[in-house]
């Protein structure tokens, strides 16, 4: 247990920060789940849309530092390439 007050005050910090870092991973794999299930049903547009709304949310959380930039990155070149597909 923390005795000073500094410590304490750290102790305080790192349970809000754990708390907004987890809401925002659980908002971007809502974001990307979304993306992938509109690639399931075949649907170009409804795909295309998701992905629109999804990479601001990843890009915002790998800015935040929840996600890696180039998972980040990596993530939304691999689900365009596949949203793409869907209209070849």
């Amino acid at each position: 247990m923390a005795n000073t007050t500094s410590a304490k005050k750290a102790t305080r910090k790192i349970e809000a920060r754990t708390a907004k870092n987890t809401a925002r991973r659980s908002r971007v794999r809502t974001y990307l789940r979304k993306v992938e299930e509109a690639i399931a049903s075949g649907d170009q547009a409804a795909a295309a849309a998701a992905l629109r709304a999804a990479e601001p949310e990843l890009q915002r959380a790998a800015g935040k530092g929840v996600f890696h930039k180039n998972m980040a990155n990596r993530k939304v070149s691999r689900l365009a390439k596949r949203v793409k597909a869907l209209g070849a």
